[in-house]
């Protein structure tokens, strides 16, 4: 659909989470920390999505900025999956990556919006 760096970023990890549900709820039988990580995991990419057709930069940064929570929700499911054995350590450390791929290329577009 789109070019932009940080669509790519947020759709990629989108499937990687929708990966991670299905991989705990039928090889780890475990369904609600599953749940909570798929509706942040995948809201990263969602609010990014968004923010393309945002009605203005503060809208478009308010987008980004949503984003950003869902992603340290999702860093926290990530932690407690991990600290809990339910996934390990190459699984965590991997999504881990991705996400602070993501969130650090977040920040930086919100610091130079804000620099302007």
């Amino acid at each position: 659909m789109n070019d932009n760096v940080i669509y790519k970023l947020g759709k990629t990890f989108a499937l990687r989470i929708i990966k991670l549900y299905t991989y705990l709820c039928d090889e780890k039988k475990e369904y609600v920390i599953s749940k909570q990580i798929y509706r942040c995991g995948t809201s990263i990419g969602a609010n990014i999505a968004e923010s393309i057709y945002a009605q203005s930069e503060a809208d478009y940064v308010n987008k980004l900025k949503i984003s950003l929570k869902e992603a340290s929700e999702t860093r926290y499911w990530l932690e407690l999956l991990y600290e809990s054995s339910i996934i390990d350590e190459l699984q965590y450390q991997s999504l881990l990556n991705d996400l602070s791929t993501i969130i650090g290329t977040t920040i930086n577009i919100i610091n130079k919006i804000n620099k302007k």
